[in-house]
């Protein structure tokens, strides 16, 4: 059984920073992408930043220049460093990974959400 377990989220002041990690646990034999999503209230989950297992990023627009997406391959751990908050960025946020289990079967897996809250 895989799990992803998220922690970091919090309530920061506009202008703030957080740090999320993710850590992935289980039969695992490889992971492909790993991805934050987020979903503010009422609204749909949207892609926030993904990662390759080779380091390639790809971040939403509105997220670029103030979130970076990180992994460590040998922890299994996926990391969303978040600077110049702002009230929108407001949502759960959720990890996500494609990986193969052993024995091999890819699948998608999701964390349980965490609350990013910036308020003042």
């Amino acid at each position: 059984q895989v799990q992803l377990v998220e922690s970091g989220g919090g309530l920061v002041q506009p202008g703030g920073s957080l740090r999320l990690s993710c850590a992935a646990s289980g039969r695992i034999f490889s992971i492909n992408t790993m991805a934050w999503y987020r979903q503010a209230r009422g609204k749909q989950r949207d892609l926030v930043a993904d990662i390759t297992s080779g380091g390639r990023t790809n971040y939403a627009d509105s997220v670029k220049g103030r979130f970076t997406i990180s992994r460590d391959n040998a922890k299994n751990t996926v990391y969303l460093q978040m600077n110049s908050l702002r009230p929108e960025d407001t949502a759960v946020y959720y990890c996500n990974a494609d990986l193969m289990t052993s024995p091999p079967i890819m699948n998608t897996y999701w964390g349980q959400g965490t609350q990013v809250t910036v308020s003042s």
